[in-house]
């Protein structure tokens, strides 16, 4: 096991020097890479999305989306090409590359812009959270001028957008108000006039043309009976006309001024047989009938045995009209029932029409009372989104321009040159002793001829051999200071003195600052 050790240390010195070179190489480039890469200040700014300042259930901002939301819907506005272009010509972040393209420009300006936003923030939309907002420049104060119009324009899209929500939400509901209004009248019109073109045959009085109904079907029946009766007699009466002449016998028919005169004209014709014709009874029937046929003349009775009409037409006529009559009335009342039929057979159709047309109207008035009462809402909501009252974006912190450059890591840098010089130098020893398939000590030979060896030689150097050797080993020590020294007189000469360059990057990795803050300590 010594042997073993012993062997790949000896290995290890005797390639000390290709090992050596390959570390010092990448330490040299790893420093070199550090301080070759421009710095980057990082300005950062503190935002606080605010809780609503009034309860929901009190009165609720008409914006539903949550902080996350409308975070997320500004950060894409802000990395729109347009503005995107905008900022890098306003504050000259390319200003030092003419030549660089549009669409490098809007690509490396998304990747400096950098806003943070709490993901566990997304379902809770009450929650107050942080947002961070930074800009990577090549100075601080670019980088703090733009962080904070980035910020500038974070508050202004989310004044702007909330309050566009709100207004185009009450807009909204403002105009579904006067159409459902419009529509209700529309549809109250049309009720009307439905109602008024068949207002005859309406549910609402089915029960009152049933009942007129019935009582006129009575009537017409009624009617029928009092027609049956007068035909009866006017029958009887031509009849009894045709047998003997006279419409009756008991005077039944006369009129009391005709009946009055037959009297008169009896008690004559009794008087005649016992009187003569000058007795002044006679005489006094005669002038009393005289004037009462005078009479009857006058009012167009006529007389007995002269009359205007007869009595049997009288009669006649009498029945007759009291049969038209009858008739007249039966054909209103027959009439009347073939309407009310006719309403009545209609009533249901017309009921399933005006309840469709209430229906939609109860509907529509529905809507409407949800509208007014959502326009309601909607006007609490816009003023409480135009006070501000709602979840609002508020500045906690503006960027203030960095001191000291974010990035690169230099000291990182270097260390991983280091790292990577030593894992090089590693990787390409075992690379060597891996494709190396030599003979080099008794172990090989006794493996590569299968048996033991009793003695053996070493490789013994000729003083030219180790005299190159230790040449070989210096330069590769010397070589390094010198191309360092020569470097360094470089600089001294064309570039910068080196104090000035040695406070330079003391500054750039910090080590002067942490001094000067250990000393004011």
């Amino acid at each position: 096991m010594m042997s073993e050790v012993r062997f790949y240390l000896s290995l290890f010195f005797r390639r000390f020097h290709y090992l050596a070179l390959i570390v010092i190489g990448c330490a040299a480039a790893g420093i070199m890479l550090a301080f070759a890469l421009p710095p980057v200040y990082r300005a950062e700014a503190r935002l606080v999305v605010e809780s609503p300042q009034i309860p929901g259930d009190l009165a609720s901002s008409t914006v539903q989306a949550s902080g996350y939301e409308i975070l997320e819907v500004i950060q894409q506005r802000l990395l729109t090409r347009s503005n995107i272009l905008s900022l890098s010509e306003r504050y000259g972040v390319h200003a030092d590359d003419p030549s660089i393209t549009p669409d490098n420009i809007v690509k490396d300006m998304q990747e400096r812009i950098t806003i943070q936003i709490p993901l566990e923030t997304y379902n809770n939309r009450d929650r107050a959270f942080f947002v961070k907002v930074s800009f990577d420049a090549p100075s601080g104060e670019m980088s703090a001028n733009v962080t904070n119009e980035l910020v500038a324009q974070i508050l202004e899209q989310n004044t702007a957008l909330r309050t566009d929500v709100a207004g185009q939400t009450l807009e909204f509901f403002v105009g579904e108000v006067a159409r459902l209004d419009q529509e209700l009248a529309e549809q109250g019109s049309r009720i009307l006039e439905y109602q008024e073109a068949n207002k005859d045959s309406l549910p609402d009085s089915l029960e009152y043309r049933r009942n007129r109904q019935t009582s006129l079907q009575e009537r017409v029946v009624q009617l029928d009976r009092e027609l049956s009766g007068l035909r009866d007699r006017r029958a009887r009466l031509v009849e009894v006309y045709e047998r003997t002449g006279r419409p009756d016998f008991l005077g039944e028919s006369l009129t009391p001024e005709q009946r009055q005169l037959r009297q008169l004209q009896d008690q004559r014709a009794s008087a005649r047989v016992i009187y003569s014709e000058d007795h002044p009874r006679i005489k006094s029937l005669d002038g009393q009938i005289a004037a009462l046929e005078a009479a009857n003349i006058k009012l167009g009775l006529g007389t007995e045995t002269a009359p205007n009409i007869t009595a049997f037409e009288l009669q006649l006529a009498d029945l007759d009209g009291q049969i038209d009559f009858a008739e007249r009335e039966r054909s209103i009342n027959d009439n009347e029932l073939q309407k009310l039929a006719a309403s009545i057979e209609a009533t249901p159709s017309n009921a399933i029409t005006l309840g469709s047309l209430e229906r939609d109207y109860e509907n529509l008035r529905v809507q409407y009372a949800q509208a007014t009462a959502s326009l309601a809402e909607a006007r609490t909501g816009e003023q409480i989104e135009s006070q501000s009252r709602g979840q609002r974006v508020t500045v906690t912190e503006t960027a203030a321009v960095p001191q000291q450059p974010t990035d690169p890591n230099r000291k990182l840098i270097a260390f991983l040159g280091v790292v990577a010089g030593f894992g090089l130098a590693g990787a390409t020893f075992l690379l060597l002793e891996i494709l190396n398939n030599k003979i080099r000590r008794p172990a090989d030979l006794e493996e590569q001829f299968g048996g033991p060896i009793f003695g053996s030689v070493p490789y013994i150097q000729s003083t030219g051999q180790v005299a190159a050797k230790r040449g070989l080993v210096t330069l590769v020590i010397l070589l390094p200071i010198f191309c360092a020294g020569l470097i360094l007189y470089l600089i001294q000469i064309n570039y910068e003195p080196i104090d000035q360059l040695i406070s330079i990057v003391n500054e750039t990795l910090g080590i002067g600052t942490s001094a000067g803050e250990s000393e004011s300590g």
